[in-house]
């Protein structure tokens, strides 16, 4: 195999391009794709085999969740379940941006996409395709980031093409990613307006501290 490569505009997505690469995510496979920070590897996380590629494809620990892309906050709140204040303030202050948000995952999406932890990473992306595939779609993407196992994440997709280019079958170039720096994981499944970073990246801890301070 491949990979077809398909240039697509990264600030005004071309909605018959962005049609053709949902009827993909739509026919069971892997998409690489830009995101606000690396490119990174797009399926339908309802598609429990396409789910297990993308493990099998990076060599990925089965108890690791995929994160999700998500179009706007609205969605968190069909996905998720007991969401608090803290998510609200993080939401309203860091999205969309490089900040991915640890929740508790309703019963919307399979327990295997939360890797069995009952909980969902998500992410308001600012860039512009992987949102526009997100509300065709009509799902959350997952996001994890297009790169084999020990090798550098890419912000370009010639990186992609040279690490994957084997082995899915689509990788959309919308030029270089804005950031290349990971996004800042922050985990409010405890509850309760607890939080804990999980690994700090574009967002500092600070202000993340800031925001959430009462």
């Amino acid at each position: 195999m491949t990979a077809e490569t398909l240039r697509i505009h990264p600030d005004e997505p071309e909605p018959a391009l962005i049609d053709y690469v949902v009827s993909s995510l739509n026919n069971g496979n892997v998409v690489a794709l830009p995101t606000d920070t690396f490119y990174g590897l797009a399926v339908d996380p309802v598609n429990l085999k396409a789910v297990d590629r993308i493990y099998d494809l990076k060599a990925r620990a089965r108890h690791k969740p995929l994160s999700l892309l998500i179009a706007e906050v609205a969605q968190a709140y069909e996905l998720a379940r007991q969401l608090d204040s803290a998510f609200d303030r993080l939401a309203e202050k860091f999205w969309p941006g490089p900040l991915t948000i640890v929740v508790k995952a309703g019963s919307k999406l399979p327990l295997r996409v939360t890797a069995n932890t009952g909980n969902l990473a998500l992410r308001v992306p600012e860039a512009a395709i992987p949102r526009a595939v997100v509300t065709r779609l009509g799902l959350p993407i997952t996001a994890t980031s297009a790169n084999l196992a020990g090798h550098p994440e890419c912000a370009y997709a010639t990186g992609v093409r040279e690490q994957l280019g084997d082995k899915i079958p689509l990788i959309v170039d919308g030029g270089p990613t804005a950031r290349t720096t990971a996004t800042t994981i922050v985990d409010l499944s405890g509850g309760g307006n607890s939080w804990m970073i999980l690994r700090e990246g574009a967002i500092p801890t600070h202000e993340i501290a800031l925001a959430l301070q009462h």
